[in-house]
């Protein structure tokens, strides 16, 4: 007999109940239990589904067996990745040939063939010859021509995490404190300590004990600005071990030149008793405006790659069999300390997660990526935690500060999506007729005691005409994804909304999804605890109705089997 006996409950309960069940055996039961009393077709799709989604988890997928028909092009780049056997993705290769034949699949295998087996005709492994780029290409003005600490860093020793801490009128925003109590978390693990401020939602991180010679590796908090040198005790007390700062007047307001100088004079030029390695090991920045800006140009000074848009992080060893890497077609080998950073893939449907690694006659470091807001939670500042504050010292040229601010427009306040009860958010749905796909959001708002107005990315890109009363409420303030705000509601409603990864991530916490679309197929339904095949534009209306009239249970019956 199940804990949860399915005819006792309205199926506006039972969704936020059974997404706490992970057994498969219970759901079944359930199932049997409806079955057997009310037979509500409704609550037996809602139970199927959990059932569904289950035992597909349990379920590994076969990459000799997989009918590739039913996989999308990013399902199957991210199968290969784990093949390791020539002959099993020359058999997958053969079978998308008879099937869809797709270029963009076909290539995904095609590249990981030759990953797996390198590029020499003859099979034999071969060690990949080096050749300096400015060789390798004498007619281009090749732009490590004046960088020649490039090649000095094969070999060269790396150690801390640093986090670009940013501020806003004279505090550091959330992300920061975010970020420095996921730095925490990771280094703590990294060093061999008991993690310490939150929780873990990504795979472990690797106990390492420190460096190569067993020494404890550092959190290392960054501050630029006009007065940020009180704010290093904050960034202590919520994870950094040292805190390196630089004050100016004229950096009051971020400016691309003087930060990425400052930044990277900090972490490789700068001569501190306790910098004693090359570069650091790894680097993290907020997902912000100014962090996007600030991570691309700093990483590429540093000579180093950049995974944007991160929602999960963790470090870890890697087997990888790449000869671009390895320096031998072949050959599998471990790089050790990688971060591998996870963010959602250019299909927008899928998670990639991203690595930063070394390759023969060069190092990538500092790893580096940038963190959406909201990705992690805030830790608890610990006030009695000690560090070191270290004030940078370094002559900023007055060039950089050629173009002057004169004028900007700062908002007192922005739209504050979360701490409701229910968020309803509009998408590319309401394209047929924009302004009354907003106004019947809005209704539906209404119709709630605690609910908040959201929309979806491809709304705030939209090149849609919105009449004047509705222009209000259609700004980036209101947008959820990663590049917006993160939302926990306990009902989010999303019409005309597809589930792209970006928008999945402000939003998947919720404890009860309700999307409504008219393409049974959309992305979203896999993640949607009800799913309303239909028009928003007659979906809406009906809610709307049932929930002034106390009838939503009876409403979501009926559109449902409709």
């Amino acid at each position: 007999m199940p804990e949860i006996d399915p005819t006792e409950h309205e199926i506006a309960e039972l969704g936020p109940q059974i997404k706490d069940v992970d057994d498969p055996d219970e759901i079944e039961a359930m199932l049997e239990l409806e079955e057997a009393g009310e037979d509500r077709v409704p609550v037996k799709t809602l139970l199927e589904d959990r059932l569904e989604k289950l035992t597909a988890e349990d379920e590994e997928t076969d990459p000799s067996e997989v009918d590739l028909t039913e996989l999308t092009v990013a399902d199957v780049a991210n199968l290969v990745r784990q093949v390791d056997d020539a002959d099993v993705l020359r058999e997958m290769l053969e079978r998308e040939q008879a099937g869809q034949d797709r270029k963009t699949a076909k290539g995904q295998i095609e590249d990981r063939i030759e990953a797996v087996e390198g590029s020499g005709d003859d099979g034999e492994e071969t060690e990949v010859e080096y050749v300096p780029p400015e060789e390798k290409h004498p007619d281009l003005d090749h732009p490590t021509n004046d960088k020649r600490w490039v090649e000095g860093t094969s070999g060269g020793s790396y150690r801390d995490m640093w986090v670009y801490c940013e501020t806003q009128q004279g505090e550091l925003i959330d992300v920061s404190r975010e970020m420095l109590g996921k730095a925490r978390r990771m280094m703590d693990e990294y060093n061999g300590n008991e993690a310490t401020g939150g929780t873990e939602d990504e795979a472990p991180t690797q106990d390492y004990g420190g460096d190569e010679d067993g020494d404890p590796e550092d959190v290392v908090a960054v501050l630029i600005g006009d007065d940020v040198a009180d704010l290093a005790e904050e960034a202590i007390a919520y994870g950094a071990d040292r805190v390196v700062y630089t004050e100016d007047d004229r950096l009051e307001r971020f400016r691309h030149k003087p930060y990425t100088e400052i930044v990277v004079d900090m972490c490789r030029d700068a001569d501190y008793d306790w910098i004693d390695y090359h570069e650091p090991r790894y680097m993290l920045f907020p997902a912000t405006n100014n962090g996007r800006d600030l991570s691309a140009l700093v990483q590429g000074e540093l000579d180093s790659g950049l995974a944007s848009d991160c929602s999960g992080l963790y470090i870890e060893d890697a087997m990888i069999s790449n000869p671009a890497k390895t320096g031998t077609p072949g050959d599998s080998k471990e790089f050790e300390r990688i971060l591998h950073m996870k963010r959602p893939d250019f299909s927008g449907f899928e998670y990639s997660t991203i690595l930063c690694i070394d390759k023969p006659h060069r190092d990538f470091h500092p790893q580096g990526g940038s963190v959406i807001p909201g990705s992690f939670e805030i830790p608890e500042a610990d006030p009695e935690r000690e560090g070191e504050v270290v004030a940078h010292e370094m002559e900023l040229d007055d060039d950089w500060f050629n173009v002057d601010v004169t004028d900007y427009d700062q908002l007192d306040e922005g739209v504050d999506l979360t701490g409701h009860d229910v968020v309803v958010a509009m998408g590319r749905g309401i394209g047929d007729s924009p302004t009354e796909g907003i106004e019947l959001g809005l209704d539906l708002v209404d119709a709630f005691d605690d609910a908040a107005f959201g929309l979806s990315r491809g709304v705030i890109t939209s090149s849609y005409s919105f009449d004047g009363h509705v222009e209000q409420y259609v700004g980036e303030d209101r947008q959820i994804g990663e590049s917006g705000q993160e939302v926990e509601p306990d009902v989010y409603i999303a019409a005309g909304i597809s589930g792209a990864i970006q928008h999945k991530v402000g939003m998947d916490e919720s404890d009860t999804i309700i999307a409504i679309n008219t393409d049974p197929e959309a992305d979203i339904r896999e993640f949607s605890d009800y799913f309303v095949e239909g028009d928003l534009f007659e979906v809406l209306p009906r809610l709307t109705e049932a929930l002034e009239s106390g009838e939503l249970a009876t409403a979501m019956r009926e559109v449902s089997d409709d």
